[in-house]
């Protein structure tokens, strides 16, 4: 029997007592996960990427094992939830313009002091002082570095369309304007390279495309590793308290690691490993978090129909975006239908062994997204389910 067909005899033994859909969470697999990146990260602290995680309980366990400190949320709104559910540093990853979570932040002690917000422009700044609404506490501010690589004299650009801040001089002029501003205290800087840690390079049948993504994310790690060096000496120049400088992410963490002027590291996908995290050289991990759609229709040979399942993931449309069939193996989309919003035929040799009511595991393309299509997560130890808690849409909070 393959690791896969001992694991879907596991996750169906252990829920044999529920109907599907259901979400589960292999919790052997998220310890292992967790101790890789932590390896991964040679000592330096991993703040946890909420957006992949989406479930206070899990927030609250990978927290608690040594290698882990604070979250990097996705909201503002989110930010102030988690600070006052207990969690005593937040950064928000985003740039805001939720006016009453601003005012929110600075009329509370306790949450000004938890939450860092997230500012690459002199208007964001001029947003949350309009938004105070008389409220005075010192808001913490982290600017972001853009991490694209330019080449060919700018012309070609490969990265993520997020800061306008690329040099060292610009980080260093926006820096003095928050320490000149009252109300403001600049404590840190993030360079997320998603080019680099969110692009998998080895991608299946495709050795061509695979050595091109490898030589790109080579080139642009010796370009980043001495541009922020030079972009931290700057604004530590303006800034010598610098809290902290946030780098990299779950396909990048010990090169991220690596750089001296980085003192920690935000991964999240990590943790519960969905599909896009298949295709990496630099690391292995197994998947932790699976979703379950019952066989309610059975159309012919080789043939089976599960309910809904039609889960796509955010980013550029395509088939990598979509969920995937995982137990049992060898099960395919019907290329004319694929995954559907009420139903999703599948097939394949192993459909002729399933049953009216079986369950069909699948793999999300993202993280934390799962999470927005579930009340709660099953967490399984072994063979059973140990325990059952809520995602963040189960305790009723869907900040996008």
């Amino acid at each position: 029997m393959t690791a896969r067909a001992t694991d879907r005899t596991r996750y169906d033994r252990a829920t044999a007592h529920l109907d599907a859909p259901v979400a589960v969470v292999d919790l052997e697999a998220f310890d292992a996960n967790a101790d890789d990146l932590v390896r991964r990260a040679g000592g330096k602290p991993i703040r946890v990427a909420s957006k992949s995680v989406r479930c206070r309980a899990l927030l609250e366990r990978v927290l608690a094992r040594p290698g882990f400190a604070g979250i990097m949320s996705f909201t503002l709104a989110e930010s102030l939830w988690l600070a006052r559910a207990g969690f005593e540093d937040v950064l928000l990853a985003y740039p805001s313009a939720d006016r009453p979570a601003y005012a929110e932040l600075a009329a509370d002690p306790k949450l000004a002091a938890a939450v860092t917000v997230m500012v690459d422009d002199h208007a964001q700044l001029d947003l949350i002082d309009a938004a105070r609404a008389g409220g005075t506490q010192e808001i913490r501010v982290c600017l972001e570095l853009d991490t694209s690589l330019r080449m060919l004299g700018g012309r070609v650009r490969i990265g993520a369309l997020r800061s306008p801040l690329r040099s060292p001089a610009q980080l260093a002029e926006l820096a003095r304007s928050v320490e000149r501003r009252p109300g403001f205290r600049l404590v840190g800087l993030m360079a997320y390279e998603g080019h680099i840690a969110g692009v998998g390079d080895s991608v299946a049948g495709r050795p061509l495309r695979s050595r091109a993504i490898r030589l790109m994310q080579a080139t642009a790690r010796r370009e980043l590793a001495v541009r922020r060096a030079e972009v931290v000496r700057a604004v530590r120049a303006v800034a010598p308290d610098l809290e902290f400088v946030n780098g990299g992410g779950t396909g990048s963490v010990q090169h991220t690691a690596a750089e001296d002027a980085v003192t920690e590291i935000a991964a999240g996908s990590g943790l519960y490993v969905p599909r896009l995290f298949d295709n990496y050289t630099s690391f292995t991990a197994r998947p932790a978090a699976l979703f379950a759609q019952p066989v309610v229709r059975r159309p012919g040979v080789g043939v089976v129909t599960v309910l809904g399942g039609g889960y796509p993931a955010s980013g550029a449309a395509g088939a990598d975006r979509l969920p995937v069939p995982y137990l049992p193996e060898g099960l395919r989309y019907d290329p004319q239908e694929g995954p559907g919003e009420v139903q999703t035929p599948l097939l394949g040799a192993p459909a002729d062994d399933l049953l009216i009511g079986d369950k069909v595991w699948f793999r999300h393309a993202k993280a934390g997204e799962l999470c927005e299509r579930f009340d709660t997560l099953r967490l399984i130890e072994g063979d059973r389910v140990t325990a059952t808690v809520p995602t963040y849409r189960g305790e009723g909070r869907t900040f996008l």
